[in-house]
C-alpha cells in the first residue's frame, strides 16, 4: 500500500510539472463502470499509477470511471473502434465467448489462489484464445469479486427463497439460467441503472461484491444482504488485439507488465475490502444473513450439466477448473 501510494504521489507531481512539451504524448483511455470508492477505481487507478510511472513520456493512461465512457457492451465496442484503449469487463465477458461461461457456474471458484491455479494452466491457452478470436487481447487479470445478495422481499436463506424476486443481474444468459434455476426472475440491465430501479421498485434485489454493493450504495435503498458467494468473477483488463498492436513495442510492453504487476494489489485489496465493507453495511443497518450453501450447490447442478453439454469443450473446461480446486 506505501508503495502504491508513493507511486499515486509521484504520478500526479509529474502531471503538475509536466511541460507544455509533453502535451502532445499518446493518451490511453482506460473505462470503466465502477463508482467511486469501488475495487474497479482502485484496481483501474492502481494500473494507471503503475503505467504511467513505466511509460514516463512515451504516454498516458487516462482514467474514466463511473461508465462515463459507456456501459460494457459499448466499452467492448468502442475498443474495437479505436475510441477507447481498455476496458474492465467482468460477467459480461461470458456473451463475448463461451468460454468464459465457466466462471458463472455456481461456487465453481473457492478462493483467489484457486483462481491464480485456473488463471496459471487455462488463461493462455482458453481464455485469451477466446478473447483473441473475438478481437480482444487480455493483459492482465483483476476481480469483481464473490457475489451476494441483497432485497427488499426477505432474506434469502436457500434457493426457494428467490421464487417470485425480480432480481437485477448483468447481461450474462448463464447468470439469468442460474437464477431461473433458483425460482427468481432475473432482469438484466447495466449496472448504472441499478440504484434508481431499485429505489423506484423496479426491481427487488440484485447481487454484487461487497464492494459493489458499498460503492453503489445500494445498501440505501435495499433491507436484506444474503451472503450466498455464489459466483466469484473476475475481471479483465482488456484491449483490441488490433490497436494494441499498432503501439509502440515498449509501450506494450509497459502496460502488459502493469497488468501483471497489479494483480497482487488487487488481490490483497480485495480481501481487505471483504471484511471492512461486510462490518459497515451491518454497521449502516442493512440485515445479513449467511445463506445456507449447500442447499444452493445441491440446486446448481442442472446449469453444470447444461454447460457441459451445450459449450463446445464445456465438460472438459469444468472438470479443468474443479481439478484445480484441490489445492485450495
Amino acid at each position: 500500500m506505501m508503495r502504491l501510494a508513493k507511486i499515486l504521489t509521484g504520478t500526479a507531481l509529474v502531471c503538475v510539472l509536466a511541460s507544455p512539451a509533453l502535451a502532445d504524448k499518446m493518451t490511453l483511455k482506460f473505462g470503466h463502470v465502477g463508482k467511486p470508492g469501488s475495487l474497479f477505481e482502485t484496481s483501474v487507478n492502481a494500473f494507471a499509477a503503475c503505467s504511467n510511472k513505466a511509460l514516463g513520456d512515451a504516454a498516458e493512461v487516462q482514467v474514466f470511471g463511473s461508465s462515463q465512457l459507456g456501459k460494457d457492451k459499448e466499452l467492448l465496442q468502442k475498443l474495437k473502434l479505436g475510441q477507447v484503449h481498455f476496458s474492465l469487463p467482468s460477467s459480461v465477458m461470458s456473451s463475448v465467448a463461451d468460454e468464459f461461461g465457466v466462471f458463472e457456474m455456481p461456487y465453481i471458484i473457492q478462493n483467489r489462489d484457486h483462481m491464480r491455479r485456473v488463471q496459471a494452466e487455462l488463461m493462455e491457452s482458453t481464455f485469451q484464445k477466446a478473447a483473441q478470436a473475438k478481437g480482444y487481447r487480455i493483459i492482465g487479470l483483476f476481480e469483481n469479486g464473490f457475489r451476494n445478495i441483497t432485497n427488499n422481499t426477505r432474506p434469502i436463506d436457500k434457493p426457494e427463497d428467490l421464487a417470485g424476486v425480480k432480481l437485477r443481474t448483468p447481461n450474462g444468459a448463464w447468470r439469468v439460467k442460474m437464477f431461473k434455476l433458483y425460482g427468481a426472475n432475473p432482469t438484466p440491465m447495466a449496472f448504472s441503472e441499478v440504484f434508481t430501479a431499485l429505489q423506484t421498485k423496479v426491481i427487488d434485489g440484485q447481487e454484487n461484491p461487497y464492494a459493489q454493493i458499498w460503492s453503489a450504495k445500494f445498501q440505501e435503498v435495499q433491507k436484506y444482504l444474503s451472503i450466498t458467494g455464489h459466483v466469484y468473477t473476475p475481471a479483465y483488463v482488456l484491449v483490441s488485439e488490433k490497436h494494441f498492436a499498432k503501439l509502440p513495442q515498449n509501450v506494450q510492453d509497459a502496460l502488459t507488465q502493469c497488468g501483471r504487476e497489479t494483480q497482487d494489489f488487487v488481490y490483497e485489496e480485495a480481501a481487505r475490502l471483504e471484511t471492512d465493507l461486510l462490518q459497515k453495511l451491518k454497521d449502516g443497518g442493512i440485515q445479513v444473513n449467511t445463506a445456507d450453501k449447500a442447499a444452493f450447490v445441491e440446486a446448481s447442478k442442472p446449469i453444470y450439466d447444461e454447460f457441459a453439454t451445450s459449450v463446445d469443450g464445456g465438460k472438459d473446461l469444468i472438470d479443468t477448473v474443479l481439478r484445480l480446486a484441490e489445492g485450495s
